[in-house]
């Protein structure tokens, strides 16, 4: 038993670990969904199950020894939100004399906000696959287990951080600009974090 819960334990500080930066992620998403109604709240839900689904799938996959792209190239998923964030920028732009604005969803349905979880997740493959590699295959999904519970507590916490008015209401106002700006810098962030450009330039 105490097995099962120390594998619990270390699960959860791994999730937590690893996706503090999704919180925010999340956060600007449910703000937008919030402001514009897009994208809708099931689709952060799905698009986040299946973007960390993916991730886990991944590590266990590379646990298997089939790792076939090497780590540092993982970095140019962060030119995923990158571009969204320049899409929805471009938009704000061109719409710039319409007084209602534009609507300050970046990512507006459940594609789009999978492939910006694994973007914005793509280097906690580096994290799982040691720990998928040794730990066995029950614990593997137990830990798989506790994943499936952080991802709904982080959802929920990202509802929640972005439900207070005055928030909103400044999205609301300035979101065309500042949504997009933040997948921009989270992209950029990716890029650089990963070590990708030195393994180029």
């Amino acid at each position: 038993m105490d097995g099962i819960v120390g594998t619990i334990a270390t699960a959860a500080g791994m999730f937590a670990g690893t996706n503090v930066d999704d919180l925010i992620v999340l956060t600007v998403l449910f703000l937008s969904s919030r402001a514009s109604g897009l994208p809708r709240p099931w689709q952060i839900w799905g698009g986040q199950y299946a973007g960390i689904a993916v991730l886990v799938l991944l590590s266990v996959v590379a646990a298997l020894g089939l790792t076939i792209v090497p780590d540092a190239w993982v970095g140019l998923l962060g030119l995923v939100p990158f571009a969204l964030g320049v899409k929805g920028l471009v938009a704000a732009v061109r719409d710039r004399h319409d007084e209602a604005g534009t609507p300050p969803a970046v990512a507006t349905g459940l594609v789009s906000v999978a492939g910006v979880t694994i973007a914005n997740g793509a280097d906690n493959i580096t994290v799982y696959t040691p720990v998928f590699r040794t730990i066995g295959a029950l614990p593997t999904m137990v830990t798989i287990g506790v994943f499936a519970i952080g991802v709904a507590l982080w959802c929920l916490a990202g509802s929640w951080l972005g439900s207070h008015k005055k928030i909103v209401g400044i999205v609301e106002r300035y979101g065309q600009w500042l949504v997009p700006a933040v997948f921009v810098i989270i992209g950029i962030l990716i890029v650089i974090d990963s070590g990708i450009l030195s393994a180029i330039f």
